[in-house]
């Protein structure tokens, strides 16, 4: 299960999503589809809006495109 940092401007979301594993990785993203409706809905009221969807493909990106020249990505805890 993915965990959470206290300090989450210290430590941006893209290398937070580097230390899961892929099945961390895309339950990450069902569950930010799920607040990014939320978001969508409260748009007025939040003033940060993170697009967790364009890092999280971004990632899935790096990690496929390292598997298509033999490398394994492992995850950094």
């Amino acid at each position: 299960m993915a965990y959470y940092l206290r300090h989450p401007d210290n430590y941006p979301l893209e290398e937070q999503i580097k230390s899961l594993a892929d099945d961390e990785l895309l339950d990450f993203w069902e569950e930010s589809q799920f607040l990014e409706i939320y978001i969508d809905d409260h748009a007025k009221t939040a003033q940060k809006v993170v697009k967790y969807e364009e890092v999280i493909l971004q990632e899935l990106h790096i990690r496929n495109y390292a598997r298509s020249f033999g490398t394994e990505l492992t995850p950094v805890r």
